[in-house]
């Protein structure tokens, strides 16, 4: 028996494109006639066919269940321990079972150690000389005070008058009240002044004003009178904010560092409201300052030098610092081969309150590399021939994730504010901009000593009045510090001078006159001495040798080292190889792809089982189909039935059972393409 359809209808109920028509109305035939689509729909049909096969295909998955599966795996396997499992008796079995369990953990325990080494990016450092001509290091030389006390008087006039006052209180405390007839100004000791914190009684302390004025509010007035000793009383620095109701104190063990400290804030205060170039020309120029320069065999003078204005020392003067030319090597090893300088620091003009340390700053540096040398220098005393032997490190990182480290700066989340000067960068210049950047958030305000973004202005006590309570509470703040330090990073490559420095004195008594009476005529055109032996440095910069060291890092565990560690681990203790792995691998797929069509056949048939819950009469038949899409105007028979009587009117009698109808597939309604992918059946 068998069921003909019209092939609209069968166009309409599966959708095919209108060339593909049936040779006649058996859905049982196979053959189909092609129309003239063109190539391109032949092609579009045959991509079609594939895909559907590949449908089938992974539709029907493995071919195993779980059990067929492992059981597959352990006979097929090149681990040996598997095999095992499989072919010997019970109790062997059970041994070889857990003898697998046993060593496949030993190898995942060693190969998360394996893993875990190698992830945490151990470096080993190995230590290279070599010889070779070099580069002559720039060479940053400044003078210990930052100004002419002559060009600078009138602006420290009122500190220097306070400065004195403090100092007689100090050492002549009641002399100085017997003799307190002159003015002082008092705007610049009120925001900041010295006090003197008595604790001869540690339950009762008191904070007596250098002056006279008690501000603990616990005595009387009276108190202030009392004169402290060295050992009952410490002098500290009043710092305070809001108008004066918050206050802290900043101790000191002694006098000396309280007045220096004291003298260094306020001054600090007064020249941050003068313009820098007003402030480079109260500095030592260098056409005073370098008396005398040679490198090698060649002379050279202070035009030879690149200016620079640092705060804390006034006009700094850089040598072969490779800005504008290129960097000059060194000849040769040894002293005549290097820079030799005579430099004037003008002892007789220092501030007297401001430096207290006389002699000349210098440092060593690459090129192109802004000179902290404040941190990184160091002195070379007046009256001294000072030389200094080279020595060359060459660090090189790795970078990144071995080691924290940067080549420009460009992935550090701090705004490089000394960028201006065009300068590499480094580590120290990270760590001043970040201070900086804090400074300008907390205080409202940038600090003299360091460079200011635009926009921004420089702390004083006229417009920022609470900007040394503000700074100092900065400065002392741990958190500020751990939190610069973790955002700046080192640099992947760094040059390191290693000096080696000896002195003598210069020149000798036998010498001075002739050499003092040649470097004045030469500086001053005067026949008269100019200089003195408190004022002459001699300075002799040179490479020791030719050689130099390379620090390198290099990668402790690579991935090489991994894979041979992995492995063996494996074949020891399991005998396994990759292959291996990608067997282990191949099986968990299969296992995957079994529980995931597992899982859609569960879905499937809870959505059958719902569908069928939720309809109350039998299921349609083939002929109610048909006649649905062939005439519009059918209406299936949906006459209520009652439930008393059963499924069918009472009025009508129960049919008669008859032969039931045979079960061919043409029967079943199915695309052409999955019957066609039924008649080839396992084809792929």
């Amino acid at each position: 028996m068998l069921l003909h359809i019209n092939p609209a209808l069968f166009k309409l109920l599966h959708g095919f494109p209108p060339w593909i028509m049936p040779t006649d109305g058996n859905l049982g035939d196979k053959n189909v006639q092609m129309g003239k689509p063109g190539h391109r729909e032949g092609a579009t049909m045959h991509v079609k066919k594939y895909l559907l096969k590949c449908l089938h295909r992974l539709q029907k998955g493995p071919g195993y269940t779980y059990k067929e599966l492992l059981v597959w795996y352990c006979d097929n396997t090149n681990t040996h321990g598997p095999k095992r499992i499989i072919c010997e008796g019970p109790k062997k079995k059970a041994v070889w079972f857990l003898l697998t369990l046993l060593f496949t953990a030993l190898v995942c325990w060693q190969w998360g150690i394996f893993i875990r080494t190698y992830l945490s990016w151990e470096v080993s450092v190995s230590l290279s000389v070599g010889f070779k001509t070099m580069d002559f290091p720039a060479v940053t030389i400044c003078n210990a005070s930052p100004f002419k006390y002559s060009k600078v008087k009138h602006l420290l006039k009122d500190l220097d008058e306070l400065m004195e006052a403090v100092l007689e209180r100090i050492l002549a405390p009641e002399l100085s009240h017997a003799n307190a007839t002159r003015t002082l100004n008092s705007s610049i000791w009120n925001h900041t002044p010295l006090v003197l914190i008595d604790e001869r009684n540690p339950h009762h302390p008191m904070v007596l004003d250098l002056f006279g004025d008690n501000h603990n509010g616990l005595t009387n007035s009276s108190a202030s009178e009392k004169i402290c000793n060295a050992h009952g009383c410490k002098m500290a620095m009043r710092l305070c904010s809001l108008n004066g109701t918050q206050c802290t104190f900043r101790n000191f063990t002694s006098a000396t560092q309280a007045v220096t400290e004291w003298y260094s804030l306020q001054a600090t205060n007064i020249f941050a409201q003068v313009p820098q170039q007003e402030l480079v020309e109260m500095s030592y120029p260098g056409e005073q300052m370098i008396l005398a320069c040679l490198f090698g065999a060649e002379p050279c003078n202070y035009r030879n030098f690149t200016s620079i204005f640092y705060p804390h020392y006034g006009n700094c003067y850089i040598f072969n610092w490779g800005m504008t030319e290129k960097a000059l090597p060194s000849a040769n090893p040894g002293t005549e081969f290097g820079l030799k300088l005579i430099l004037d620091i003008g002892q007789e003009d220092y501030v007297p309150f401001l430096a207290s340390t006389a002699g000349v700053r210098l440092m060593l540096h690459e090129q192109r590399s802004y000179p902290f040398i404040r941190d990184e220098g160091i002195y070379a005393m007046s009256g001294t021939e000072t030389s200094i032997g080279v020595l060359v490190d060459k660090l090189q990182r790795m970078g990144e994730p071995y080691s924290p480290c940067t080549v420009n700066g460009s992935e550090v989340p701090v705004q490089n504010f000394y960028s201006d000067y065009n300068t590499t960068y480094s580590i120290q210049a990270c760590l001043r901009s970040c201070f900086q950047d804090h400074m300008i958030r907390s205080c409202k305000c940038g600090h003299y000593l360091y460079p200011l973004p635009r926009g921004e202005k420089y702390c004083n006590n006229r417009d920022f009045p609470d900007w040394a309570h503000c700074y100092s509470d900065l400065q002392m703040s741990v958190a500020q510090r751990e939190t610069c330090i973790g955002m700046c990073k080192e640099s992947c490559n760094d040059t390191q001078y290693k000096m080696t420095i000896s002195m003598a004195d210069w020149p000798s008594e036998a010498s001075e006159d002739w050499i003092f009476h040649v470097l004045s005529q030469e500086r001053d055109q005067s026949t008269n001495i100019t200089l003195s032996r408190k004022g002459i440095v001699k300075l002799n910069i040179y490479f020791q040798e030719f050689n130099y060291r390379t620090i390198e890092e290099s990668a402790a565990n690579n991935l090489v080292w991994l894979l041979s560690n992995l492995g063996g681990q494996f074949g020891f203790w399991m005998g396994g190889s990759v292959l291996c792995l990608i067997e282990f691998g191949e099986i968990i797929i299969d296992f995957v792809w079994i529980t995931i069509i597992k899982l859609v056949a569960l879905a499937k048939s809870l959505r059958q089982r719902r569908a069928q819950a939720s309809y109350s009469g039998p299921p349609p038949t083939v002929a109610e189909l048909v006649e649905a899409h062939t005439n519009f105007g059918f209406q299936p028979d949906t006459a209520p039935r009652s439930p008393n009587t059963g499924p069918y009117p009472s009025e009508q009698a129960l049919p008669i059972p008859g032969t039931p109808p045979p079960n061919y597939d043409s029967l079943r309604l199915q695309p052409l393409d999955v019957i066609e992918c039924d008649s080839e059946g396992d084809a792929i």
